[in-house]
């Protein structure tokens, strides 16, 4: 089989961590692998496979110097900005984890199990787009379902863990559930977010717009339409809650005609990269406690709306950091590396 020099830029990020550990655990073949990250990582070491690799300086020159055939970028929006066009003009497909190219017309925006024939939009610029965290796991429900029996509307409502503000979100939280049991949570001054996470739940996520909606919110209601290639009218609440990792959704579905929940059952479980998870008398249904460090998206509380037959309501959970970021930029790769062939 033939193997890939890969590239990961924001190597010593959550993400960039995470996608060592999905590349092992699918056995990628990766053949040179270079963690690139900004100056002040310069020498940490990356494991992977067993071996250790030393981490080296972004550079714009970088990516041409080692012949990179896969560049999967993690590091930020303005880090894309300045050097994902290299990568790709020295011939590497970019794999961009950032929002910076989402809805760019001339640039895929792919989650596989839903519109993989998109990846072949990759020859317009070199680079190819990784959606939001929430978007991913909401459209690989909606997909199967809008196939099945059409979707019209769709309201959200996410619970969006720690890990979708990276490792600094993640330690700030800690810190401050460790100041809870020290009877010291007034001195937690939020840094990250934009009140204190711990025991709360705070409804802003990114930035507020003219619209009152939040960036955040509006990534899932454009994003859903490019991936589905359908003007399906979606509204999002984005909710950050004390959760280190996974973020759950409550999603409710308005379709074109009456639905039953069973019907929707059999649909979500032949679905790919999708696990159903719906039996409420033994208390079971998807919860971060369950997807965190997996690669599916877990669906639950299945039923069909007390007032209109043609709307079921739904719960889903799915791990952040892998389904919405590593695994899916993965999953991207492998089939890239398919239509290659």
């Amino acid at each position: 089989m033939r193997k890939f020099n890969v590239a990961v830029v924001g190597a010593t990020g959550a993400v960039g961590e995470e996608l060592f550990r999905v590349m092992e655990e699918v056995d990628f073949p990766v053949g040179e692998l270079l963690p690139l990250a900004s100056a002040k990582s310069v020498g940490m070491e990356i494991e992977f496979k067993g071996k250790h690799y030393k981490v080296k300086e972004l550079t714009e020159k970088v990516f041409s110097e080692h012949e990179i055939d896969i560049a999967f970028f993690s590091a930020g929006g303005s880090v894309s900005e300045k050097f994902a066009k290299f990568a790709a003009d020295s011939g590497a497909v970019v794999i961009d984890n950032t929002s910076h190219f989402r809805m760019d017309k001339d640039i895929p925006l792919v989650v596989p199990e839903c519109n993989p024939s998109d990846i072949a939009m990759w020859k317009n610029r070199g680079i190819i787009a990784n959606p939001n965290c929430s978007t991913i796991q909401m459209v690989q429900i909606l997909k199967p379902l809008n196939d099945a029996f059409g979707i019209n509307r769709v309201d959200v409502s996410t619970y969006q863990a720690a890990s979708g503000a990276g490792k600094e979100g993640m330690e700030e939280l800690v810190v401050q559930m460790q100041k809870f049991f020290e009877f010291k949570l007034d001195e937690c001054e939020p840094k990250v977010f934009a009140h204190r996470l711990a025991l709360n739940v705070i409804p802003h996520i990114d930035v507020f717009l003219d619209n009152d909606y939040t960036k955040e919110e509006m990534k899932m209601v454009n994003e859903t339409q490019k991936i589905l290639h359908k003007d399906i009218e979606v509204s999002a609440t984005c909710v950050r809650v004390p959760v280190l990792r996974s973020h759950s959704e409550a999603i409710t579905i308005h379709f074109d005609k009456d639905v039953s929940a069973d019907a929707a059952r059999e649909v979500l479980s032949k679905a790919p990269s999708v696990v159903v998870v719906d039996n409420p008398a033994k208390k079971e249904y998807p919860m971060p406690t369950i997807s965190s460090d997996t690669n599916e998206t877990y669906v639950g509380r299945i039923r069909v709306d007390n007032f209109r037959s043609n709307v079921l309501h739904l719960w889903c959970s799915a791990d952040q950091i892998r389904v919405g970021a590593a695994t899916n930029a993965v999953r991207i790769a492998q089939k890239w590396i398919s239509m290659q062939e």
